[in-house]
Order: C-alpha cells, then structure tokens, then sequence
C-alpha cells in the first residue's frame, strides 16, 4: 500500500489531500475533528491529485456541482452505505440525520448516521457538509460550524465574499 499527499489551497484553507495506490482516500481541513496524524498521509507528490485539484478548484469557481472521481473510502461498511447516502445530495440541497437514516432504511439511526458522517475521509467532495439537524439548524461538522454555514451559503449563491481565517 502506497500513500502520497498535497496540499490544496481553497477559498476554506488548505486542503490536505491522501491517496492510497494513487486514488483519493482522505481530504482533510486544517484543525478538522478526526483528522488522522500527518504521518499517515505518506510522501509529499502532488502526481495523483491532478484530476482532484482541477474538480475542486472548478467546484469554488462555480463552475462544478457533482464531483466524478474515483475514491477509496475505507470505513465499516455501515460508515460506506452513509457516504454513500451523502453523494446522493443534490448541491445546494440538505438533508437531515433522520432522511438519511431512513433512506438506509433504519429509521432509528440517526445518532449512528451522524456518527458515520463526521467519520467522512473526504470532506467537501463527499459533501457532509450537506447533512443538518432535524430542526433545519446546524449541527456539528468536523471543519467546524463557520465552514459548514459558509459552504452552504456558497452552494445557494448566499456567501460574503469577506474571507474567514482557518
């Protein structure tokens, strides 16, 4: 198993991006709940990300709203069916736990969908940011509140273009 990283600059901060054997398996923000060690993130090459690094910057140009890239999502295969659910949510859409939780058809999970979904290896690109709470309000999200609101807002057209410090 081969492991290699870069990091991409966002309009959100630096995106650390990780490949095993050449396919994305981790896109994590700076101070990101979860984020593995840096150690883990294998050798500095930016070669395995070209086609990564083109969809996200086209996705912050606007230009992007369905990302087509091949990834590598190592979690529990309960974890896999939720990330899955997440790539199902329209951009500019959300959905709540609860949908989610019953789009798996466990409509008692929402806890372990939540759970499941700050779990998520490939922020952004596997949109969690699209998952809010039964109530419409934010609830957690592993870069943080203000980044989730601002992708959100950035996804509807509703972004100030003033730029926040990450």
């Amino acid at each position: 198993m081969t492991r290699q990283h870069t990091v991409a600059d966002s309009p959100y901060g630096p995106l650390t991006l990780v490949a095993t054997d050449g396919v994305l398996a981790g896109l994590y923000m700076t101070g990101q709940r979860h984020r593995p060690p840096e150690e883990t993130f294998g050798d500095p090459d930016p070669r395995p990300f070209t086609e990564a690094i083109r969809q996200l910057d086209a996705y912050f140009a606007g230009t992007l709203s369905e990302f087509d890239l091949p990834l590598r999502l190592d979690g529990t295969p309960f974890q896999r069916s939720v990330w899955e659910q997440l790539r199902l949510i329209p951009y500019g859409e959300t959905r709540t736990y609860g949908e989610l939780a019953e789009n798996l058809g466990k409509p008692g999970a929402s806890r372990a969908v939540g759970l499941a979904n700050g779990k998520n290896p490939v922020g952004i690109i596997v949109p969690c940011h699209r998952v809010i709470g039964a109530s419409g309000g934010l609830t957690g999200y592993g870069g943080g509140l203000d980044r989730k609101q601002r992708l959100l807002a950035f996804e509807n057209g509703t972004e100030e273009t003033t730029p926040a410090l990450f």
